[in-house]
């Protein structure tokens, strides 16, 4: 799949917002006054600024508001209802927290569950699509809400719950990768089966659809070489788990933690390109692509 930098701006920033907001509804860490404020606009600024970032990859950004209606059968849909539904309900809370220096904790906890309902639905979007093996797996969604639950306890200082977290997004990422890998082949999906003709014997590519390039190769085919994705994998491990917890694990004073925080974000940033960019739709078969990494 083509890794456009709005989607990956998008699952990057707002799955940290929502998994600080996460923290901060559930009194971990439980601020109040200019402090709790200034979280408060940390996760929505994250939260918010990655949701508008997905409107760019929209052909028309000003129709993004009928995604609202289709909530019964669609993961993009349930995730605008969760997100709005867990900011309104974070606002509530924050409100208490800033001005008043009361924590409701009802209130708190309920914008605790959508704020994850809302990652869960955003990992969904990929993670059901049986068109794509490799996002097709429990694996997405998990992978998807650990490291925002990582993200935003490093931003809450959570000092050992932070730690522990690390340790199981690097086991989840590495999992992930090295179930993908072998996705597409254990799919059984071949240009047999997608054209239907398994009856009448095994079928073989004449010649692609197209003589030139078109959207669906330009959207849907993107091939990464083995030798790129074995160090951009490496950079994003070191990145995003190897170099906080070195920094965690020696202090959690503003200073150390904000460079974790900035290493972790970049790490995520990397996986989430290779999450987009090695994933490989079925369509590609249509063009004689198949995965080389």
């Amino acid at each position: 799949m083509y890794p456009a930098s709005s989607l990956i701006i998008f699952t990057s920033f707002s799955g940290i917002g929502f998994g600080l907001l996460f923290f901060l509804g559930v009194g971990l860490p439980a601020p109040k006054g200019m402090l709790a404020l200034i979280f408060l606009l940390i996760a929505n600024s994250l939260a918010v600024g990655g949701l508008f970032a997905a409107t760019y990859h929209l052909r028309r950004p000003e129709r993004a508001l009928k995604a609202f209606t289709q909530w019964k059968t669609s993961w993009l849909s349930r995730e605008a209802w969760f997100a709005v539904g867990a900011l309104l309900f974070m606002a509530i809370y924050g409100i208490g927290l800033v001005f008043f220096g009361v924590a409701v904790g009802l209130v708190g906890m309920v914008g605790a569950l959508l704020s994850i309902a809302t990652v869960y639905s955003t990992s969904m979007i990929y993670g059901d699509l049986k068109t794509v093996p490799r996002w097709n797996t429990p694996l997405t969604p998990i992978l998807f809400l650990v490291i925002a639950l990582t993200g935003g306890s490093i931003i809450a200082g959570l000092g050992e719950i932070t730690l522990i977290l690390l340790l199981i997004t690097a086991i989840t990422q590495v999992a992930y990768w090295v179930k993908g890998d072998t996705a597409f082949a254990k799919s059984e999906t071949t240009i047999t089966s997608a054209t239907g003709l398994g009856k009448e014997g095994i079928a073989r590519l004449f010649s692609p659809p197209h003589t030139s390039s078109n959207y669906l190769l330009k959207e849907f085919v993107y091939i990464v070489g083995r030798k790129h994705v074995s160090k951009l994998r490496f950079a994003s491990l070191a990145m995003m788990v190897g170099v906080p917890i070195a920094l965690l694990s020696v202090s959690v004073n503003l200073w150390f933690s904000l460079v974790a925080v900035i290493c972790h974000l970049v790490g995520v940033v990397i996986s989430r390109w290779l999450f987009f960019s090695q994933a490989e739709h079925v369509v590609g078969i249509y063009y004689g692509h198949r995965s080389d990494c």
